[in-house]
């Protein structure tokens, strides 16, 4: 592979950044992206403005290159060639299901390159393919469209449904919503054809349904739910009998029969877990519904799994924190879903360097380790002006070489990385805010004369 010095250079002091830009020029590059876009897309069509010109403009903002659609914009004229009203309605118009198209397309590529890297992860439970599905609402976005001028509550521009695995550390799959107020559950229907034979579906007490659970049950797949406070539910021979205990607290377990819509019986372990400390709601215990014989899992290992639900939550706390993944400046729903959607393949990525990062220094030393802030910032602090040195034309090495090939590089690249740079620096135990005082005849105070103050009474 021949490069450029002032490419070399990159490779040298940022592998990070250009394992990113080298892996969006394989997977999504222009020419892959329009042929894509033409064989997806239901009813929208290019006449002047390319699907992948849009995906530029929106991937730039997402990760931090530019701080707005409009920024993007202007600094992409000359490419773009239209109007910024005619990028704004093609964002404004185009199928939440060409952007969730977008996502499983940009997995599927990456989900083969993970596992020939050696970067994926343990699976949770061995001989099952777990699935992780909870919901994200988009934050409200800011009254600049005209329906919203008139309006002061919160504006919900959409809300979407995210399947995450695990084992290989990245989104699968989503299910966007443009109607923010619709209940989670509602899109159930929608998740149903996707599953599979032997998945293990592991979810939250929102998605506790007849017949969700049924629906899966009928598709010869697992799960792991959270039972939710409505569920009709008949106790089966003795009650709850001492299971154990877990990390969180005493376990305990019993038969009990669900009947479906369709009046057929559905016959599952209720599992309780008494917790040591009180949820966010204050309940003080949970009970969890699985179809995983017991020969399979014990009580134990049922409350370790669903705990392991914490790993999508962290997911969407990435997606906040390290990627522009909600802008609130736009607030027709397709666009804000289409933002959403390419945050999604953003994280794709980041997971796929991350892939590559454990095939070489192992999976401990980087998910213990490594900051995935520092990763991001390295990429939105690098990226932009790396596209302007390196002309695009010496990226295309990345559309020829063969899988192999491209496999030896990511690792050689991975293993070039100073993983000092990126050293994570975990927090320890909150500690209880004091009460702040406050008088009314006061508003403001002078943080100069706090320190001073503090500093005297030492």
């Amino acid at each position: 592979m021949i490069l450029s010095e002032l490419f070399q250079r990159f490779v040298e002091d940022s592998p990070i950044a250009v394992m990113g830009r080298g892996l969006m020029e394989r997977v999504l590059n222009r020419q892959h992206l329009d042929e894509w876009f033409a064989a997806t897309a239901e009813k929208q069509y290019t006449r002047e403005l390319l699907f992948s010109s849009l995906f530029d403009i929106m991937s730039q903002v997402v990760c931090g290159t530019h701080r707005s659609v409009h920024a993007a914009y202007q600094a992409s004229t000359e490419d773009i060639g239209v109007s910024i009203t005619s990028l704004y309605n093609k964002l404004n118009a185009l199928e939440p299901e060409t952007s969730a198209a977008l996502v499983r397309y940009a997995a599927g590529q990456a989900a083969p390159l993970i596992e020939q890297l050696g970067g994926t992860l343990a699976e949770p439970l061995p001989g099952f393919r777990v699935k992780l599905l909870d919901g994200n609402c988009i934050e409200a976005s800011e009254h600049r469209i005209k329906p919203l001028r008139s309006q002061r509550a919160g504006a919900l521009p959409g809300k979407s449904l995210v399947v995450y695995e695990p084992r290989l550390g990245l989104p699968i799959d989503v299910f966007p919503c443009e109607d923010g107020h619709a209940q989670e559950r509602s899109l159930l229907h929608l998740v149903l054809p996707t599953v599979a034979a032997n998945d293990l579906w592991i979810a939250d007490r929102n998605f506790c349904t007849r017949g969700f659970l049924s629906g899966l049950e009928r598709r010869e797949a697992y799960f792991i739910i959270r039972q939710h406070g409505n569920l009709p539910w008949e106790a089966i021979g003795p009650g709850l009998r001492p299971a154990g205990k877990g990390p969180t607290g005493a376990l305990s377990e019993q038969r009990a029969h669900v009947l479906d819509e369709q009046g057929e019986v559905l016959s599952l372990r209720r599992i309780c877990v008494r917790l040591k400390r009180k949820t966010r709601d204050g309940d003080t215990h949970i009970y969890l519904l699985t179809n995983l014989p017991g020969s399979i899992a014990s009580a134990k290992q049922i409350a370790e799994l669903y705990r392991g639900r914490w790993t999508i939550e962290t997911a969407f706390q990435h997606l906040a924190q390290h990627l522009n993944s909600e802008i609130n400046t736009l607030g027709y729903p397709r666009a804000a879903l289409f933002g959403f959607c390419i945050a999604l393949v953003a994280y794709i990525i980041l997971a796929t360097i991350k892939a590559a990062m454990r095939g070489v220094w192992g999976a401990e030393t980087i998910e213990r380790g490594v900051s995935g802030y520092y990763i991001a910032d390295e990429l939105s602090g690098t990226y932009r002006g790396m596209l302007i040195a390196i002309p695009e034309d010496e990226w295309q090495i990345f559309r020829t070489l063969t899988q192999s090939e491209l496999v030896q590089l990511l690792r050689k690249l991975a293993a070039n990385i100073n993983l000092r740079r990126y050293k994570k620096h975990p927090r320890g135990p909150k500690k209880p805010s004091p009460k702040g005082a406050s008088n009314k005849k006061q508003p403001h105070v002078s943080t100069a004369r706090l320190i001073a103050n503090r500093k005297r009474t030492k």
